[in-house]
């Protein structure tokens, strides 16, 4: 079954003036690599200069340097640094992005 993006729940609905952690693994992120990009581009806006935020994106769409990498880049250019951190044991991927100050 496959959802809009507008019935996906946001991932925060918070600007985050502290390092945290956004859940990008739900069935709706599994079913469209385009809703983890969209939402990844929400919860790094809502982090603020000099915080990092840990994307964990699901195992269903591999390696997020295949799709997600390229697609920060080109929403934040410099502003950001990204860095792959692991694969987590049930197969998702933690994906660090840094606001720079």
């Amino acid at each position: 079954m496959s959802h809009s993006h507008e019935d996906v729940p946001p991932v925060t609905t918070e600007v985050h003036d502290n390092s945290w952690s956004a859940n990008l693994e739900t069935p709706a992120h599994a079913e469209d690599p385009d809703v983890v990009v969209e939402q990844a581009i929400d919860a790094v806006e809502m982090t603020t200069a000099g915080n990092h935020v840990n994307l964990v994106s699901h195992a269903d769409h591999g390696h997020p340097e295949t799709y997600l990498f390229d697609a920060l880049a080109e929403a934040f250019g410099e502003t950001i640094s990204v860095e792959y951190v692991q694969q987590c044991g049930c197969g998702g991927h933690v994906t660090r992005v840094h606001r720079e100050a």
